[in-house]
């Protein structure tokens, strides 16, 4: 028996520990097993020897975070690969910084960097809990977007009893399940008020199975 410790998932002879969509194994023992949950607690049981690789690349895969499709040196490059970025803002250099995105059924912003000569500088995905915790309340439309990017603007939705609009964000969490960001403004001020983060099964109606594994 084997006590569940959050943010862990322990398959196999690996412990797979996903912090910010990276997998980090670590050897655990030398019997192979599967896991079955009962409330709190992890029951080890054996897993039959023809299931085992299989089992064990199916799930390294699933945790994978998500990788950028091939490197970029140009603008141009990346438009090629990504299509047009939906926002641009010029920075500091002279360069400019784009946000390419893939809602709405993907679950990938990638936020660009450029210099001056349109060379890239940096590129990664800002739909994760890092980046959303860079918005906080007061900041504003624009402010938010430069951090993770726009939203979907269809999944907009307003409240007019509570003067409140809502933007929404399609990722995948940690456990690599899909799930939904919402930032909540002020919608006289267009400030932020709060956010919150729920995964699809809870966004709808809490109930069922565990939703499809995010695709990378």
């Amino acid at each position: 028996m084997v006590t569940e410790r959050s943010g862990a998932c322990y398959v196999s002879a690996v412990t797979i520990d996903q912090l910010g969509g990276t997998c980090h194994q670590w050897q655990a023992s030398q019997t192979l097993t599967a896991l079955s949950t009962d409330d709190r607690t992890l029951t080890m049981k054996p897993l039959p020897a023809a299931l085992l690789g299989a089992s064990l690349a199916a799930l390294l895969s699933a945790c994978a975070g998500p990788r950028f499709p091939a490197n970029a040196a140009t603008v141009d490059e990346l438009v090629a690969r990504l299509g047009p970025p939906a926002r641009r803002w010029p920075v500091e250099n002279g360069g400019e910084r784009l946000a390419f995105t893939t809602s709405p059924l993907g679950t990938q912003t990638w936020m660009a960097v450029t210099d001056a000569g349109g060379r890239v500088r940096s590129v990664g995905n800002v739909l994760d809990m890092p980046h959303f915790a860079r918005v906080q309340p007061g900041m504003d439309e624009d402010m938010v977007m430069r951090e993770i990017g726009p939203p979907y603007l269809p999944w907009t939705v307003s409240y007019p009893a509570r003067n409140e609009r809502v933007w929404e964000w399609r990722y995948c969490d940690v456990w690599n399940e899909p799930a939904r960001f919402d930032v909540l403004f002020d919608a006289s001020t267009g400030k932020v008020r709060s956010t919150m983060s729920l995964t699809e099964r809870q966004s709808r109606d809490g109930s069922g199975e565990r939703s499809e594994w995010c695709s990378q």
